[in-house]
């Protein structure tokens, strides 16, 4: 992995493991062994849309509102 990984990856620009479960701290930690900087996604891309960020499509830019069961109230003005 460790070779493929320095082919890949540009450690200038932080890592982003996002996915459900353990894995993701699995994937996390060994990036940052190798000296990566790793920032984690938990609940990967649906929590990402579910919590109401903006993401992007083949056909643009999507928003939607954030879930109620999953944003805490008020995440629409935390900057991100």
């Amino acid at each position: 992995m460790h070779d493929r990984t320095e082919r890949l990856l540009d450690r200038s620009v932080p890592v982003v493991t996002y996915c459900w479960g353990p894995g993701c701290d699995g994937a996390a930690l060994a990036l940052a062994e190798l000296g990566f900087r790793v920032k984690e996604m938990p609940g990967g891309f649906e929590y990402w849309v579910r919590e109401g960020l903006a993401y992007e499509t083949w056909q643009g830019p999507r928003h939607r509102a954030a879930d109620p069961l999953t944003a805490p109230v008020g995440a629409e003005d935390c900057g991100c």
